[in-house]
This record gives C-alpha cells, sequence and structure tokens, in this order.
C-alpha cells in the first residue's frame, strides 16, 4: 500500500480546511475528489473540526485526510480516533511528535528556523510544514534552509494562492503546497461545491507549471538536418552543433536521424517530473524508464509512452 507520505507528494497538494458546519464536510469532500484533490486537512480551529473528520472518514473512504492545526497530545489523539491519517502542527511540539510517533502516524510538524528542522531530525523527521511560508522567508528562506539540510523537505503553506504557487512547486525542497485558496470559507459556508471543484482542477494544472521547451524534428540523415538547420540560420538563428541534433536557436532540434517520435517530439518543462507523470497517468499517460535520467535523486527528463499528433512528448524539469 502507498505510504500516507508518498501519496501526499504525488498529489502535491494539501487544501487546507476550515469548517464551521459538519453537515458541509462530505459535499465538500466529494467536491476535492472531483476536482482530483484526494487530500483534506481539517484544521482543529473549529468546534465542528473532529466531527466534520469523523464524517469524511465514514462516508469518503478515498479522501487521505489529515488534521492540522494540533497543537498538543490530546488534539493529536482526538484527530487520531476521529479518522486521521496524518496530523500536521503549525510549530514544533515534542509531546505532540512523541505522541504520534508511539501510535505510527505520520506528522509533519512546523518548521521555519534551522533550530526548529534540527529538533525535527533529532526524532527522525524529515519532512516539515514551513508556516507562515510568505511571512517566513518564501521561497528565498527555503532555498537558504535547502543549503544545510539538503536530505528534508517541506510543505509550505501560508499566504500562497494561485499566483504564487509555481514558485514553490519547482524547489526540489518541497514536498506538496498547501493552502486554503481552493476551499475559501466563504465557498464553504455557500455551498459553492462546483466552483470549489473548478479551483481544484486550476490547482493542479498550476502547480505543474508545464510550459514549451522545444520541438524535435526527425530527418534520415545529417545532410538533411544540416540544410533544415541552414534554413533556420537564414532567420538569425544560431546554430549549434551536437552529436545527435542541430539546436536552432533554443527552441529548434533537428534530429540527424530519426528519434523518439514519428515525427518528432515536443518537450515540455514541468515544475516536478514524478508529479507531471502522476498527473498524467489520469489522462493514460506513463513515463518510458529506459528514457528517464536523474539528478541528485530526482527524474530531471523522461518520455511519454504515446504520441500527440504524431510527436512524442519529452518531459523536463525545469
Amino acid at each position: 500500500m502507498q505510504s500516507v507520505i508518498s501519496r501526499i507528494k504525488e498529489v502535491g497538494l494539501v487544501p487546507v480546511i476550515k469548517i464551521e458546519d459538519p453537515a458541509k464536510a462530505v459535499p465538500l469532500g466529494k467536491a476535492l475528489l472531483a476536482g482530483g484533490i484526494p487530500i483534506a486537512e481539517i484544521t482543529f480551529r473549529t468546534l465542528s473540526a473532529e466531527e466534520s473528520l469523523r464524517r469524511l472518514h465514514n462516508e469518503c473512504p478515498d479522501l487521505l485526510l489529515g488534521a492540522g492545526t494540533i497543537i498538543n497530545r490530546n488534539l493529536a489523539e482526538r484527530a487520531k480516533n476521529a479518522g486521521a491519517q496524518f496530523i500536521v502542527s503549525p510549530g514544533f511540539n515534542d509531546d505532540t511528535v512523541d505522541y504520534c510517533q508511539e501510535q505510527g502516524l505520520p506528522i509533519i510538524a512546523g518548521a521555519n528556523n534551522p533550530s526548529l528542522v534540527e529538533a525535527g531530525l533529532e526524532k527522525g523527521l524529515d519532512l516539515f510544514k514551513f508556516f507562515p511560508a510568505e511571512a517566513s522567508g518564501g521561497v528565498a528562506m527555503l532555498k537558504a534552509l535547502a543549503a544545510p539540510f539538503a536530505s528534508i523537505q517541506f510543505i509550505p503553506t501560508g499566504g500562497i494562492d494561485l499566483q504564487n504557487l509555481s514558485a514553490y512547486a519547482k524547489l526540489p525542497s518541497v514536498a506538496a503546497v498547501g493552502g486554503s485558496w481552493m476551499v475559501k470559507e466563504d465557498l464553504i459556508e455557500g455551498e459553492q461545491w462546483d466552483e470549489i471543484t473548478r479551483l481544484c482542477i486550476q490547482s493542479r494544472i498550476a502547480l505543474q507549471g508545464f510550459s514549451f521547451a522545444h520541438l524535435g524534428i526527425n530527418q534520415d540523415n545529417e545532410d538533411s538536418a544540416r540544410n533544415i538547420a541552414s534554413f533556420f540560420n537564414t532567420l538569425g538563428l544560431s546554430n549549434k552543433d551536437g552529436k545527435a541534433s542541430i539546436f536552432a536557436g533554443p527552441a529548434i532540434e533537428i534530429m540527424k536521424q530519426p528519434f523518439r517520435g514519428s515525427l518528432g517530439h515536443i518537450a515540455l518543462f514541468c515544475n516536478n517530473v514524478e508529479r507531471a507523470l502522476a498527473y498524467l497517468k489520469a489522462y493514460g499517460f506513463s513515463g518510458v524508464e529506459e528514457t528517464a535520467k536523474y539528478e541528485n535523486g530526482h527524474l530531471k527528463v523522461i518520455y511519454l509512452d504515446k504520441e500527440v499528433g504524431g510527436f512524442a512528448i519529452h518531459l523536463v524539469k525545469n
């Protein structure tokens, strides 16, 4: 069975939910599932949190349930009994961490500075909540923390929305991104389930950061490739000669012999190749492992197993 943490990393988004009425919990859970985000972090900031979590546990079995704003052992125990499969705390509390580890319950404890990270490492943790993200230095701070703590990852939360989501998602140290922009209180109160689903879909696409990288054009031989490269050269695109291909400018690659794809390939940038593959799996695409290239333990390049319009699709880490 896939672990809780690996599921969170694969989806890459953690909706942070404040809910006042338990009757709205199940429709909300169904809206998240319809939007392709099978995760919900119910924050224990309302009296209805525990009951909401219990209802989701009983009626939305496909939803991975977390409990947030867990600031002590008692809340962690109540959340576990209500059906929480992982715990999220805004800060670092030894007693809360100890309880979760005793229970075999994954905990994502808060850490936004080196001292808290070191405290977590002492407990064997390697995934932390980075909160409040924007107020704690945002992307720049995460990059700074990655230097001395290269083996850990974060789930930044706080001040993140569709506009800055991608900036966080492309960081190797970011396992997933948390936030409430998909599940704002007024949308829940107004029972705007279709709008929540729409925001989830929009957020999943924004998380990937797909953009055009380059176009590969297959040719039968090197002479044909050079003729095409010469044409682009007359347009002012300088040529860069390689062993297997010639680049005309930064975005046109002419292959010296037939390569993947009936006509060639289209390379697409993405924020995280593993996460992009998980996203595309729902649309029937898989990665071709023999084409995979890794860097520092993470996928950097891979081709997909199906063509689109005669072109192979090639994912590249941005």
